[in-house]
């Protein structure tokens, strides 16, 4: 079984929704550059993953400061159609707390959705702030995770709202019932972020936008080791291909054991993916 838990369509986004200039530069650097406006559909998207070998993606919406890249009803055109291959992780509008927990509840009780993903750098916010703690306590109360990015910005925004010390770690000792997924390994505070995780029970990590032969090496070893069940992996979709990084996954030295956990084990467990979805 393999689980990629961080997909995300900004740069195939619909004609109608807001753009997403920040990740041009991105998709540029990372050799993706075609795919910006490129449309996919569901079909398309699921014989990808054949191809590759990937069970379950989890796809995720966007919302950024002024409206939707691709909202909630798009990723749930996906699920709709490949309910066993596609889980979606809602966005909502940070700016509008009150409405945001409202929409987050739809997306999870009637849409099916099983996390919510918020990216500070598109909103300036460290996931310390005010504003997202109605969240936290509604995916508590939903039991589901919060998904969130870690680590510098590819994109040209600022990178301090990536910092896992102190604004993750901070939110993990307000909220210790919050299940917490950082995404994009945290580099350059992979360490901390290493920190974070073995620190608190409920936060995990993923390796999203990342080839596995640019992983940090204390990153495999806390994988192989102390780390294991403690991270998942991800592509960051469509920024870099599944063929592409799986590929690479033999580089790593992982045991069967830590393999496992990593393509897809730890996945299940923390996103409690149902037995059609977990393989």
């Amino acid at each position: 079984m393999i689980v990629d838990v961080w997909a995300q369509p900004t740069f195939v986004s619909a004609p109608d929704r807001l753009p997403m200039p920040e990740v041009r530069r991105l998709a540029e650097k990372s050799g993706s550059a075609d795919r910006i406006g490129a449309r996919i559909g569901p079909d398309e998207l699921v014989a990808e993953m054949d191809a590759a070998g990937v069970d379950v993606l989890l796809l995720s919406a966007w919302h950024r400061p002024g409206g939707w890249v691709v909202s909630n009803d798009d990723v749930a055109e996906f699920t709709a159609a490949y309910p066993d291959r596609f889980a979606g992780l809602a966005s909502v509008n940070l700016a509008d707390p009150v409405a945001a927990v409202r929409e987050l509840h739809r997306a999870v009780g009637e849409l099916g959705f099983i996390g919510l993903r918020v990216v500070p750098w598109l909103w300036e916010l460290p996931p310390d702030d005010r504003l997202y703690y109605p969240l936290y306590v509604a995916c508590v109360e939903l039991g589901i995770p919060f998904c969130t990015q870690v680590g510098h910005t590819g994109p040209l925004k600022p990178s301090d709202t990536g910092r896992p010390v102190p604004y993750l770690d901070r939110v993990a000792l307000d909220f210790p019932e919050l299940v917490i997924v950082g995404g994009h390994i945290g580099h350059p505070w992979t360490n901390e972020m290493i920190g974070v995780v073995w620190k608190h029970d409920n936060v995990f990590l993923d390796t999203s936008a990342y080839l596995p032969r640019y992983y940090p090496a204390e990153l495999v070893h806390f994988m192989n080791t102390y780390g294991r069940g403690k991270v998942m992996f991800g592509t960051n979709w469509p920024q870099l291909r599944h063929d592409r990084a799986l590929a690479q996954l033999d580089q790593l030295g992982l045991s069967d054991e830590a393999r496992a956990d990593f393509l897809g084990g730890v996945a299940a467990r923390v996103f409690q993916l149902p037995a059609g979805r977990a393989g």
